[in-house]
């Protein structure tokens, strides 16, 4: 990234969404749980990255991006997302590039953003629990984009979960054909998410989804109001902690 390049201050965020907190990550503490738990699912899982001695992932993108975590009332970790909001570099721009397979030019205006190192805990055995993690997750990337005024989310994610994400009420536009990305030849594809298409959808059609990922409870509700109206199950979305690049 060059020096001229400016990072704009993103504004964090923070809910309850019942028995978990979702925030913008920001002690030390949290940044480790984070690399760990991107250890696990990226390099020990997924095999995309090189496992590491110290069995802490991390990357020259986190230097201009924000990342938010799932955690339990004793502050363990157990879901995350990373947000990177344009101009700056996109993982798409070169990891990814192969998965831009039609002729579709990269938006980089500060309306757009690039989710990545989406991840849910392998340690969490109960698949229930797993996707409302992953709900949880999701619903904090939209909370972030709508506090910083992103319409645009790209996002390269394997087949199974871009289904997911379409059932959890995402409108994804797939921008090529599926590719295998190595080292693990991952069947992954590239998608673009416009928010403001989502609104318009779901306030006609599903306006209790719409409602959910609009509201933030800032006082924990406990574990009773954890139920989204989100009807993705979780065989619907798959296993769910092999997640987005």
């Amino acid at each position: 990234m060059s020096d001229s390049m400016v990072v704009a201050e993103e504004k964090r965020i923070f809910f309850h969404e019942g028995a978990f907190s979702v925030k913008t990550l920001e002690t030390e503490s949290e940044w480790c749980q984070a690399y760990r738990l991107r250890h696990r699912v990226f390099a020990e899982r997924l095999k995309w990255v090189p496992e590491r001695p110290d069995r802490l992932e991390a990357d020259m993108y986190d230097a201009w991006s924000t990342s938010i975590g799932v955690f339990t009332a004793d502050s363990i970790l157990l879901g995350l997302v990373r947000m990177t909001h344009a101009p700056v570099p996109f993982m798409l721009e070169s990891e990814f590039s192969a998965c831009l397979t039609g002729t579709h030019p990269i938006r980089k205006e500060l309306d757009t953003a690039e989710i990545t190192r989406l991840a849910v805990d392998p340690h969490v055995a109960d698949r229930t629990v797993s996707t409302r993690v992953m709900q949880a997750a999701i619903k904090g990337a939209y909370l972030w984009c709508v506090a910083n005024d992103v319409r645009y989310t790209y996002i390269v994610v394997e087949e199974r979960l871009l289904r997911g994400l379409r059932l959890m009420g995402w409108p994804c536009q797939s921008l090529g054909a599926p590719v295998s990305l190595p080292p693990a030849q991952a069947v992954s594809v590239a998608a673009l998410i416009d928010l403001e298409t989502f609104r318009l959808n779901a306030s006609a059609k599903r306006p209790e989804v719409l409602k959910w990922y609009s509201t933030a409870e800032t006082v924990s509700t406990g574990a009773s109001r954890c139920d989204s109206p989100v009807r993705a199950s979780a065989s619907e979305v798959g296993d769910v902690q092999y997640e987005a690049a």
